[in-house]
This record gives C-alpha cells, structure tokens and sequence, in this order.
C-alpha cells in the first residue's frame, strides 16, 4: 500500500464531499483515498479513524424531554388563559362573589392537554436522525492486513475495502472495484423499488445518483450477487449522512394557523387590557361609582372578554378531524397540520407506488407476430388475453407464458394470493403465466444465471427432452435466436422479422414498458457447455410490463385540479417513463424535466419553470428540496409526498410532509407530518377535503365564540354607562348592580362556549368543499367579512338585550328580574347564533346530530339554572310567561337583524363559500 504520508491529508482525500467518487476508475479511487485491493493496515485504519470518527450518523443537539415540555407553556396565549384562571378564583376576594374553582381547574386542564400535544409533537421530531442512527449495518465484512475480518461497522474509515454478500447492509459509501452479478436495493435512497445492477465502469461526473452503478451507499442492501469496495466517505459524509444534516437543519417552523392562534392571543389579550383601562377611566369620569364597582366591572368584563373554550375546541376539532382522517387511511403526527392541508394549492407527489401499484404487471405481448394486450393490475391473477380488443384462448400465448414462468427464481409467498417472493419483474412473469393457466412445476438441471454483463438468464428443465428456456434483454436473447415460432412450429428467423421483432420492441418501450425477450430449445444433453446450450434457440416473443396507475388516481387528480390544486410529478424514473406514466393519469408531459436540468437553472429560472412544468424525472433529494423551496418562493403552499430516506428533508421543510405508510422508511415517517396508510394519492385528496372542512369548523366558531363574547363585552361595558346615567341610585348604591354579574358570565361561557362550540367540530364538509379554490396563503382565520360579522353581532346582540334589560327595568324595578331575563336571553341568542353561522354552508340543524343534541343539553341546563334551587347560587329568579315573551320578542328583533345583516355582509364581500 502506498504512504500514507501524502501531501493531501487522508481527511480531505476521503471525505471530500465534492468528489465525483462514480466518476473514477477503481484504481483512481484507491489513489484518492491511498489505498489497494489488500486494504488497509489495523494501525492504518486506527490512525484514519481518529481524524475521521466514527462512521455513524451523528444525532443533533440533544434537548431535554423537560425542556420540551416547559417549553410549550411560554406562549402569551398561555399567559391570558392562566390569568383567565387567576380571575375565574379571584371574584372570590370581593363581597358577595364565590371563587370559581370548576372553570379555574378547567382552564388549568386545558393548559396541561395543549402542552401534552405540543410535547409529543415536537418529541418526535427528534427521533428521525435516531431513525437514520438504527439503519445503519451493526457490522461489516472488510480486508484488513491482507485478511478478511469481521468488525463493527462505526470502525470503518475511507480506504478500508468492504466485502458485500447477498443480504448484507451497505455499512459506507464505497466505490466498487469488482461486482458478480451484483445488485443493490437503493429504494431506501432513491425511493425506486427496482434492483439496480451494479458494475465497476466509471460514469459521468453529472449522472444522477439512480445511474451512478460504480457506487453502493450506506443504509442500502445487497439483493443479489456479490461485490467488493473501497470506503470513500463514512459517517455524516455518507449520502444519507447529508440527509441527516439535512433533517438537523430544517426549520421546525408553526404553521400559518399556529401563528394566527398566537397573534390571535395577544389581540385579546391587549384588548382586555385596554379595554379594562378605558372602562375604569370612563366610569371615573362619568359616573360616581366607588373605586371598587369600577374594578369590579373590570374584572367581570376581562371574565367576559376571554374566550376560555377557544383552545379547547381547536384541540378537540383538530384531534377530531385527525380520527377522521385515520378512518379515511391517513395518519396525522402533528395536530396542527390537519388545517394546514386546507391551504394546500400545490402536491408534489412520487410516482411509485403514490400513482402507481408499486407492483410491476405484464400488460403487453408479442409472439408470432401479433401483439396482444393483458389485462388484470397488480399481483390479481384474474384477467384476460385480448386481441384487436376481442378476449382469445391463453393457448395462443402459452409458450411465451411458459418460458417467463420457468425462467424465473421467484415463488409465492406462503399463505398468500397477492405476495409473491423474489424480484418484482419475476413476480409480474408469475402472475401473467398463471393468468394464462400455465403450470410451472418442472425439475431444473441446471442454471446459467443472469450477471448484469451477460443481460440474460438460461435454465435447464427436466422432461422428456430437457428443454433450456431463456430470457433478458431482447437484443441479447435475438442474438442467440436462429429461429422463431409461428403457428406452433419453429421457423427461420429471418432479417426482415428480426426487424420487426425489434420495431414492436421499441414500441413498447415508447410506452415505457420494461421489455423482455423469451426463447427456448430442446437440450438433449443438459451437461454441454454454457455456449452450446445458449446457442441456436427459437424466439418465442416479447414480454412488456410496467408498474400501472392505480385506477383511481385520474379522478383524484382531476379532482385536485378542479379545487384550484396543482400536482407536480417527480420520481427518480428516467424521463421516457415518467412521461408516459404522467400522461396516463392526467399531468401534461409537454417540458417535462430532468435533475439534471435542475441543477443547471438558477433560482430565478427554477422559480419560472416550476409554475408550468408537472413532471419532474430522475430528480435526486437535493433537486426535491429545490422544487420546494421555489414553489415557496412562489408563495404556494406545498404538500409533498415521500417514501425513501432521500425524502426525510423535503418532508421536513414541506408545508405538509407525506410519507408512504406501506413501503415508507422509518426516516421519512418521522420526518412527515402525515402518513398515508394505504400510499394511494386518492387519499390526498380526500385528506385535503377533510383539511378544507376541518378550517371551515374552525372559522364556524372562532366566528361563534368572538361574536358572542364582543356582544358580551359590550352589554356589559355600555349596560354600566347607560344604567349609570339612567339609574344612578341603583347603580352607585349597590356593588353587584351590573348588567351582568361575573358568575353569569362564566356560566354563559360554560354551557355556550362548551358543548356546542365543541359539537361544531363534528360538522359535516360542505357538498361543495372541493369547488372553491384553496385559501391563500396569507388569508386569516378571521377575514374583512368575520370581523365585520363579529362587530356586527355583538352590535346586535348589544342593541336587544340592553333594550330588553332596561325595559324590563324601567317596567318592573328590579334589577335581579332584569338581569335574568338578560341572562337567559343571551344563552338563547347565542346557541342560536350558531346555526345562522351554519348556513352560510348549506348545513341544516338535524345534518349534526352532536351539536342538536348539545343545544338541547344547553338550553335545559339553563332551564335548571332558572327553576331549580341553582337559582340561589347564581342570583336569578325563574322567569314567568310575560318575562318569556319578553326575551321571545328580541330574540325575533335579534335573528332579523342578523340574518339582515349576514345578507349585507354577503353583498359587500366576496364569499368563497356556496
């Protein structure tokens, strides 16, 4: 081995991340990182180990499960309920008020509830670099000192040579130097299921990582053959070591909605505050109240002022509408994001498996020169042959079908119908052949396997003649063909059906098939040698195959698309077969693009191309953060789909991360926001409708409860002026003669607030969710038209019930009669209030049975209040039949003015809804 006492350090020779490791020979390899076939030295490999360290993915920072926790309570929001709490048991110290304990534990209750799922939220997180740390092979066959020996894979360093057998981990990102028949499942990297063959030849500096056949990576498999390699990067050099940089360095940013929950927080919270302060200086200017009613009106008003239940039913609607979901086959892992997919304009989805079966299928054939078409999806082995669109005899194909089963080292799974062992093409051969009826028990003799150099497979049956059957690529089974069968009989195989054997080949893979050819012969003696045996056999047709779309997706996608939803193709497949796929379902393959072509743009031109381009092929985890970050850029808010660890940093930074819960790695779902249970995009979109309706609840009683509690506010701010100047005496002489007292405040809170605000949540979507377009990015939870309902409402609800208060005052001159009828007219209005809301969505009372029944429990708890010896606790008489016409009489003033007023608004503002 050479010195390692070169003027380049081996650090920067073996973990230069701008090496083009594919680009090199082996022997360039082994100079770079001063090395050879003999491996390294021990010494050697410890001395490079202490300038490297190990070779292991590398956790972040690490942050305390405490820290997290207390973490989530440093919010002004948090703030306001906890001074909302304080109040609730300090009504207590004044005379004639009792401490309210049940809404303080309440409020308490809910704090601890939003911190347990903030926690959770963020605690797993932290576990996708765990996720990357227990992929990694534990242990790693190398040369060390001319020897093979056994060591642990974190004790790898750039130089060592690596040994890979079938079903070993890839413990490093090596250059191969020798290969047999060698094959690596990279979909953990990649996210593309094939096998790739691998070889030693170099290829081009700018080949995307799919193509780069020189290279193995770490957290990869060997599924067949073997191979030998030389380390060329370790630990969080590695490809998946960048990804975990990656993951470690993408935001953990709020949501659009989180965001407005805060800023929201603090409007009330500046609000109460100011509020108070304008209250006390306009009684102390204006009226004679003592110092004590003026700080007991603020208290009362700050009890009124604060929507206790709004966190509350956010969580709850939001943890609602996550069950649905689940129900629907998609996983939430971050409460939050259930409303953040009602904003989604833009899903940027793979290919694999998300629009397609992720299963390869046999869909076409050719044998004696007619090309016939299969039908049946997936591992279903129920189907039909068909000719010109007529359904034929399987006979006409059974030896092509024969030759496809017999060639083949893949078999059923034990007790299953649809699960099939082995290489997916193999698998696809199987379930063609038993479409067609074919029995494939047979004796093999003898096997001349297929190597990536050789491009074909032979193998040797018994019978009563043994019979060789080969298949591989149609080029390279033609060349070893001198006859072909028609009606049953072999044939010359001349030029001119040589041509056309390969016309229909190139056909299909216009198409973009995966193609095989098939041919057979009798081998009278199984014991000749490989040449002999391959040599001379009867062409017996083409197989075409291809991982189909599943049959709902162009529905799903024109659906999206008439949401006003864009969706964005993008899959490591090469750019012939993305294309044809994306046709399939409904994209446009007109500019679609390569990485490649990615990488070459800057970010101007890449924030340009990817508002007309739909199909983006052979794209890296690199190119999908690009894509991302411009259509970002571009203002859109993205959904992004992923399966592999090459995925994990684009979920990450999504608006919406989507990992595939089926055949996704355990980096990508820790990495995503959602999982899909079933990888189907139509539950995308179905996800997207569920997103929709669960903003819709949101804004239902955000608009519920904001209305009702101004309305509250300002009963009782402008009730105290006016009954001040009305009836001074009254209100001067007595410290509870408030419009309202704070314990029917907190009462109106409770049961309004309460189970209906809650039973909104379980409101259907509207019919028509999936016609509107997507809210844009920037568009508030409480918009012009909300705020405008909100200020109108309370202006309404202030006008009747203060006319109904001081009529029932002036007539009967008794506050405490006044203020019950105000009381119970407020509750009414309220749960009423609801269902005017409801209406702007086409929803009738009886559509949710939960919210029909929470009115009734509301409006008969109040009745309790009114009738039963409650009455004593909260200072109230029951109200007799003129009391009753009274609050019947404005609650018929209040409804035509609301629904009077949700007409103008309707007019004045542009409506998304109906």
């Amino acid at each position: 081995m050479s010195s390692a006492a070169s003027s380049e350090s081996t650090a920067e020779r073996g973990n230069d991340t701008e090496a083009s490791w594919h680009s090199l020979t082996p022997d360039e390899a082994f100079d770079r990182v001063d090395s050879d076939e003999g491996g390294l030295t021990a010494e050697e490999a410890r001395t490079r180990r202490e300038e490297y360290g190990p070779n292991e993915i590398r956790e972040g920072e690490e942050i305390s499960p405490l820290k997290i926790f207390l973490s989530q309570f440093q919010d002004f929001l948090i703030y306001l309920l906890v001074l909302a709490a304080l109040l609730s048991l300090g009504v207590g110290l004044f005379p004639g008020f009792e401490p309210h304990y049940t809404d303080a534990a309440l409020i308490l209750l809910i704090l601890l509830a939003n911190g347990i799922f903030g926690f959770v939220q963020d605690y797993q997180a932290e576990r996708s670099i765990e996720a990357l740390r227990k992929m990694s092979s534990p242990e790693a066959t190398v040369v060390r000192d001319g020897e093979k020996v056994t060591v642990a894979s974190t004790e790898l360093v750039p130089g060592d040579v690596v040994v890979l057998e079938q079903g070993d981990a890839v413990p490093a990102d090596a250059r191969l130097v020798e290969t047999s028949s060698l094959e690596t499942n990279e979909s953990a990297l990649t996210g593309e299921s094939a096998n790739v063959s691998k070889t030693v030849d170099a290829v081009e500096r700018d080949t995307p990582l799919a193509e780069r056949t020189g290279m193995v990576y770490m957290n990869t498999s060997v599924a067949r053959g073997r191979g030998t390699a030389v380390v060329v990067r370790t630990g969080m050099d590695t490809e998946v070591g960048s990804i975990a940089t990656q993951i470690q360095q993408a935001g953990d940013d709020q949501t659009p909605f989180q965001e407005e929950v805060d800023h929201l927080g603090k409007q009330i919270g500046y609000g109460v505050i100011g509020l108070i302060a304008l209250i006390a200086v306009v009684q102390f200017a204006l009226t004679a109240a003592s110092p004590l009613t003026i700080l007991l009106v603020g208290v009362t008003l700050a009890v009124a002022a604060v929507p206790e239940g709004l966190p509350a039913v956010v969580t709850f609607t939001l943890a609602l509408g996550s069950r649905r979901l689940v129900e629907r086959n998609a996983l939430v892992r971050r409460l939050p994001v259930v409303e953040s997919l009602g904003s989604v304009d833009v899903i940027v989805t793979d290919k694999t498996g998300t629009l397609t079966e992720n299963r390869m299928t046999v869909t076409r054939l050719y044998t004696a020169g007619e090309t016939y078409t299969v039908t049946g999806a997936g591992m279903e082995t129920g189907g039909e042959f068909r000719l010109d669109d007529e359904a034929v005899d399987p006979a006409a194909v059974a030896p092509l079908l024969r030759c496809g089963a017999i060639c083949n080292n893949a078999e059923r799974a034990a007790d299953s119908e649809t699960e099939y062992l082995g290489d997916p093409t193999e698998a696809a051969l199987l379930v063609a052949a038993e479409k067609g009826g074919i029995d494939r028990d047979h004796d093999r003799l003898r096997e001349i396997p297929f190597s990536s150099e050789r491009k074909r497979m032979t193998v040797v049956v018994d019978g009563d003649t043994p019979t060789a059957y080969m298949k591989g690529a149609p080029e390279e089974v033609l060349d070893h063909c001198d006859r072909i069968l028609e009606d049953g009989d072999p044939t010359e195989l001349t030029d001119e059906k040589r041509t056309e054997i390969l016309d229909t080949n190139d056909a299909f893979a216009s198409d973009a098939l995966r193609i095989l050819g098939f041919a057979s012969k009798d081998v009278p003696n199984p014991d000749a040698s490989e040449e002999e045996i391959e040599r001379g056999l009867t062409f017996l047709g083409l197989q075409g195959m291809i991982d189909p779309p599943r049959d709902e997706v162009p529905g799903a996608v024109a659906d999206c698309r008439d949401a006003g939803i864009r969706v964005v193709m993008v899959t490591g497949d090469n750019v012939e077969t993305a294309k044809a796929i994306g046709e399939q379902v409904g994209f446009d393959p007109e500019g679609a693009t390569t990485g490649r072509e990615v990488e070459r743009l800057s970010t101007d031109e890449l924030r340009e191309t990817v508002e007309d381009v739909e199909v983006f092929a052979r794209v890296n985890p690199e190119h999908k953060v690009r894509i991302l970050e411009a259509l970002q850029a571009n203002d859109h808010n993205v959904a992004m789909t992923g399966d592999g660890v090459n995925d994990a940093p684009a979920l990450r930074n999504a608006d919406v991360g989507i990992a595939m819960g089926r055949r996704g790695t355990d980096v990508a779902k820790q990495a995503s926001d959602m999982i899909l249970q079933d990888d189907n995009f139509a539950t995308i979109r179905d996800a997207i409708a569920e997103g929709r309706g669960i903003f819709d609840n949101i804004r239902k009683f955000v608009n519920y409860l904001l209305s009702a509690n101004a309305g509250e506010v300002l009963v009782v701010f402008l009730g105290v002026l006016v009954g001040t100047l009305l009836f001074p005496g009254l209100f001067a002489e007595q410290a509870e003669a408030l419009v309202l007292t704070p314990i029917m405040l907190l009462w109106i809170n409770l049961v309004t607030d309460g189970l209906p605000a809650l039973a909104l949540g379980a409101d259907p979507q509207a019919e028509n969710i999936l016609d509107r377009p997507p809210r844009e990015s920037d568009e508030p939870v409480i918009d012009r038209h909300m705020m405008a309902s909100i200020a109108g409402i309370g202006a309404i609800m202030t006008v009747t019930g203060l006319a109904l208060f001081f009529y029932g005052l002036r007539t009967a001159a008794d506050l405490m009669r006044a203020q019950t009828v105000l009381f119970t007219f407020l509750v009414v209005v309220e749960v009423i209030r609801i269902q005017v809301i409801r209406s702007r969505y086409d929803l009738s009372l009886v559509s949710n049975p939960w919210l029909l029944g929470a009115i009734g429990v509301t409006l008969l708890l109040q009745l309790l209040v009114l009738y039963t010896p409650l009455n004593v606790f909260f200072d109230v008489r029951p109200i007799t039949l003129q009391g009753w016409t009274w609050i019947g009489t404005a609650f018929v003033g209040f409804l035509g003015l609301n629904l009077a007023l949700s007409a103008l608004l309707d007019r004045i503002f542009t409506s998304r809804i109906g």
